[in-house]
């Protein structure tokens, strides 16, 4: 796949997610490596959910995965954490806040 297909299909999968209820910001960077490298954004802002095919530099993680990992995790087929467990998902900045994404995995 290419990087504007997989960040297709994962702006797809979560645009369908209800956030509403999210109080506060969080800016994730996805640093895809592999077929489909690329880096773009999930920030969720008060009930609002934006995803760009940008860098954003005021970010509170960066995850490194492959795009297949992350499309397997967006889709409840790769837990996160075990992911990063065994060294398939890195994660640079808040660990806490990392963890929220599984909160938009399972709102989709």
């Amino acid at each position: 796949m290419t990087f504007f297909e997989v960040f297709n299909e994962v702006k797809n999968t979560f645009s369908q997610a209800d956030i509403s209820d999210y109080k506060g910001h969080l800016a994730l960077q996805i640093n895809l490596t592999g077929d489909g490298e690329g880096k773009f954004y999930i920030e969720l802002n008060n009930g609002a959910l934006n995803i760009e095919p940008y860098e954003y530099f005021d970010r509170d993680v960066i995850f490194t995965v492959s795009a297949d990992n992350f499309l397997k995790i967006i889709n409840g087929k790769l837990d996160p954490v075990s992911a990063f467990t065994v060294g398939d998902l890195k994660v640079d900045g808040d660990i806490e806040k990392a963890l929220e994404i599984q909160k938009l995995i399972r709102k989709n």
